[in-house]
């Protein structure tokens, strides 16, 4: 049962200007712990731009991020790094898994980056919850693209991070697997408690979601609480 409370990521009044050009503008935001919420947007709305400084992947022009209780301003670049490496979970649409290495090694590297060793009953569990238990030997090339994203999904998973954030994890997959993938997520929410922030143009993986944000022109300009694929269809029509 998913009993996290409190809250994972807060944004506090965050702008990026990149030149003359506002990408973010004013933003403030609370991620609660244990949700998944899903952030939407037309072209250049300034999702990607949002999920950077979120992550702590770069810095806002002005305003705080804070990962728990800590501060992304107050860090160096290496603090930064390390707390991404640790306390922060990725998840992309190109997989970015390493071609040379077997699913658990790719599942332990932000482990081993760390010079930590793996639980053997949390990675026996991951594995398992992916549908990879039988595939742990395997490389990258030797998977589909649907088990791929699973084996970064554990990944992400390993270092029981404060969040996770995914950016368009479903945007390489076909429908079916694409449901797969989702319900992964849901799972990791709903049964180990985990925060994600899901990136996506889709309609029907936002519903996946316990809410949707809606950006627009840099600014957060809705919230759908318990979504549904119609619903969100409506609201993103007219942005």
């Amino acid at each position: 049962m998913n009993t996290a409370t409190g809250t994972a990521v807060r944004l506090e009044r965050v702008s990026k200007t990149y030149g003359h050009v506002t990408a973010l503008n004013d933003v403030s935001w609370e991620f609660p712990r244990g949700r998944l919420t899903a952030v939407m947007g037309p072209s250049g709305s300034g999702k990607s731009t949002f999920l950077h400084c979120a992550s702590g992947l770069d810095r806002p022009t002005s305003g705080s991020v804070r990962i728990g209780e800590v501060n992304l301003n107050s860090l160096s670049e290496t603090r930064r790094t390390r707390l991404r490496r640790d306390r922060i979970g990725f998840v992309f649409q190109a997989f970015n898994l390493i071609p040379s290495m077997t699913v658990e090694q790719n599942v332990t590297l932000p482990l081993r980056l760390a010079g930590r060793e793996a639980d053997p009953a949390l990675l026996a569990e991951l594995v398992r919850r992916v549908g990879l238990a039988d595939r742990v030997a395997h490389r990258p090339s030797e998977l589909s693209g649907g088990q791929q994203q699973r084996a970064a999904i554990a990944r992400a998973l390993i270092t029981e991070p404060d969040v996770v954030f995914a950016d368009e994890p479903t945007g390489a997959l076909d429908p079916r697997t694409a449901r797969e993938v989702l319900a992964l997520l849901r799972e990791a929410v709903d049964a180990l408690g985990r925060t994600i922030v899901l990136v996506t143009h889709d309609p029907v993986a936002a519903a996946w979601a316990d809410s949707v944000l809606f950006l627009d022109a840099g600014r957060i300009v809705d919230e759908l609480a318990r979504p549904s694929v119609e619903a969100v269809r409506r609201r993103w029509e007219v942005l």
